[in-house]
Order: structure tokens, then sequence, then C-alpha cells
């Protein structure tokens, strides 16, 4: 790629229908290597479908996707080696509720990237200690607060020494108290380096975490800018419309 920038994610000109629903209309965007961009907007603005369109967990109608110079082909060998990269956090946890956080944390690591059940064992245990439950390390997920189990999936999918995290909503199914303790795990992250795409309702979060902050609406980005820029000086009518509704709350 003969790129200047090293542009990790490249959208461009995605459509995702479903039915008769344009989830999608026409999106293009960069993400540049150890950026954090947000991703703010009303439900149903296509969000969450372009996060998944971006792992190809959903695929697209029609556009391009471009993981760190390689076109997604949707071929069922290069989806499981680009999905190796990336790592995914869902609204909802989907841990294994039969296996132990440290058991939830070390079994991919073992199908998919091959590691020994030592060596998956010590970088689970590194990862527990990084988001800060290791005590939790022999717990099963009913036994652990939302704000927990989300922290253990957080792990999983550090433990697979992603290139790339994508957030889908991670706190909104968690209780107020438990949002901080997740979103502080974010913020080192980001601090860290780490590439990620987080689609969020947490505008304190997007303030301090954010490079940049998109908003969209009806399956387009409207804005694509800093934080600062987002908050202090909306261009469009719509953002306007979207912040007073939320910042007032």
């Amino acid at each position: 790629m003969s790129e200047t920038k090293d542009n990790i994610i490249v959208v461009k000109d995605l459509y995702k229908y479903f039915g008769d629903v344009k989830a999608l209309n026409g999106v293009s965007l960069t993400v540049e290597r150890s950026k954090v961009v947000v991703v703010i907007g009303p439900s149903g603005s296509g969000k969450s479908t372009m996060l998944r369109c971006i792992n190809h967990l959903e695929k697209p109608t029609s556009g391009e996707v471009w993981i760190d110079g390689e076109l997604l082909t949707g071929s069922p060998k290069q989806l499981n080696e680009t999905r190796a990269e990336i790592g995914m956090v869902f609204q909802l946890f989907n841990l294994f509720p039969h296996l132990t956080a440290i058991e939830n944390i070390t079994l991919a690591q073992k199908v998919v990237r091959g590691r020994s059940k030592e060596e998956a064992q010590e970088i689970a245990m590194q990862q527990l200690r990084r988001v800060g439950i290791p005590e939790k390390a022999d717990s099963y997920p009913r036994k652990l607060s939302g704000g927990q189990q989300q922290r253990v999936a957080i792990a999983r999918s550090l433990a697979m020494n992603p290139k790339i995290m994508l957030f889908d909503e991670p706190t909104s199914a968690l209780d107020p108290e438990m949002i901080k303790e997740v979103l502080d795990v974010m913020l080192d992250l980001a601090s860290a380096g780490m590439t990620m795409v987080c689609v969020s309702h947490e505008m304190g979060f997007a303030r301090s975490a954010a490079d940049e902050i998109i908003f969209m609406d009806e399956g387009v980005i409207v804005e694509h800018t800093t934080p600062e820029g987002l908050f202090s000086n909306p261009q469009h009518d719509r953002t306007k419309l979207f912040l007073s509704q939320i910042l007032h709350h």
C-alpha cells in the first residue's frame, strides 16, 4: 500500500442491506494504527453494523474492507486469519458459562494460536492482571459481576495479541457502578497504543480517550472529527440535535 499514513483499517464505500433496510449507505473510513476512534449516534444509525462488517461478522452488500493492507475477500481461511488479529468485545459478554474465567481466556489461544496449555495459562494470567482481576481466575461467570465478566471478555481478546480491538457498546448492559471499571481498562489500552474502534454512548470516555470521533446517522458518517471539534463545534444540525439530547440529560 502506498498510503502515506499507516492506515490499519480502510473501509471503502460500504453498503449493507437487510432486506429493504439500508443499514449502511456508503460508508468510507480510515483508521491509523494506534489510534482510538469512538463511534456515536442514535440507535439504528448503523454503528454496530459497520463494526461487524469490519471483521466480516456481517458480509457487506458492497464495498471493500482492508485490514493491515489486505483486502478481505470473505474466503473462510482468510477470515479466520484476519479475525485472529481483531479482538471483538460485545455488549453481552459471550463467556462460556461452564468454563472458569481462565479457561475462557485459554480456549481460543490453544485452538487458534496453537499455544500449549502452560503458555496459554501464563498469558491468561497476565491479561487478568492487566484488567485488574487476577484473583477471579478460577471463578465461573455466574459468580462474577457484569463488570468483571466484561473484563474477562476483554482479557480473552487481548490474550490473542490482536492488532485491533473493536468494542460494540461494551458498557451498555452494565449497571452504572460497573461502567467505570470497564472504561478504565479501555483507557489503559488506549494509552498503551492499541488501535481501537469503539461504539459507545459514554461521552466522557469519548472525550478523554478518542483521537477521532465519528457521528453516524441513518447509515452514513455525518461527521468525522476530533472530540474537541465534535463537542465544541459540531458542523451538522443532526449532530447538534443528537448532542443536545444526550449531553443535557
